[in-house]
């Protein structure tokens, strides 16, 4: 199935590094004119440059998605930039862990409310694009199933799910489909797991083992799924979460 998104313009927010970035360089492959925003502007430098090494147009701005009044100028920034939306990709997280006030700030901030902010200052865009609209939330499969290490992330994925169902539910009648991912354990330069294995971290091979092929996952393999919801051969699909996770949850 050949991905072909000639013409279409795609936002992710939080596209700078690690899955964001997978999505965000596949878009670009696909013939997208991609815009990404996050917080670090040499990582996000770097990744416009990738994007537009492509020759489509690659926008690219500093954003902190914890706060309303960024998110929505960046979104109409990179709906200028591109000459409007026709597909969003909600990636960010703040990767709060712990069940105290931080901990939850971070997560609802930026994994819900980013998510919900950003749906929100895309719509007008999204209605104007016609046919092939869509809306992509990446959550995780910590979504699935209680967490006494992470119970703030658990419960905001969860929340995630939930209003991608909701969502979908909204603006199916509009035209516009919402689907998301949920990731097993991806790891990458820089990232999470990729820091926990450098410094030896137990949990890394622990969590290493309930992976049954062996290995954690790539962000090309969550990017090619993203393609692939926000494409034609998925346009019979809205309101769902797929999972990726190279059979994690199984606990084989």
């Amino acid at each position: 199935m050949p991905f072909d998104f000639n013409g279409r313009r795609v936002v992710v927010a939080g596209g700078s590094r690690g899955i964001g970035r997978a999505i965000a360089l596949n878009f670009a492959a696909a013939g997208a004119d991609v815009s990404i925003c996050a917080r670090g502007v040499s990582a996000l430098e770097a990744a416009r440059t990738e994007i537009a090494a492509h020759g489509h147009r690659a926008h690219a701005a500093p954003c902190d998605l914890a706060d309303a009044a960024s998110v929505s100028a960046y979104v109409e920034a990179a709906a200028q930039a591109l000459g409007g939306i026709d597909v969003l990709v909600n990636n960010a997280s703040g990767f709060g862990m712990g069940d105290d006030e931080a901990g939850w700030a971070a997560g609802l901030s930026v994994d819900v409310m980013a998510m919900v902010r950003a749906s929100h200052a895309a719509l007008p865009w999204l209605l104007a694009s016609g046919a092939g609209a869509s809306v992509l939330h990446i959550s995780s499969i910590s979504a699935y199933r209680p967490s006494v290490r992470s119970p703030a992330y658990a419960a905001v994925k969860a929340a995630m799910n939930s209003y991608t169902g909701s969502q979908a539910a909204m603006l199916c009648r509009q035209g516009i489909r919402v689907n998301a991912i949920a990731p097993g354990s991806i790891e990458f330069p820089g990232g999470v797991w990729d820091q926990r294995r450098q410094a030896g971290d137990a949990l890394y091979e622990r969590t290493l083992k309930s992976i049954p092929f062996g290995r954690m996952g790539t962000p090309d393999e969550i990017a090619e799924v993203a393609l692939f919801l926000a494409s034609q051969h998925a346009r019979w699909m809205t309101g769902q979460v797929l999972t990726v996770d190279g059979g994690q949850l199984l606990g084989a």
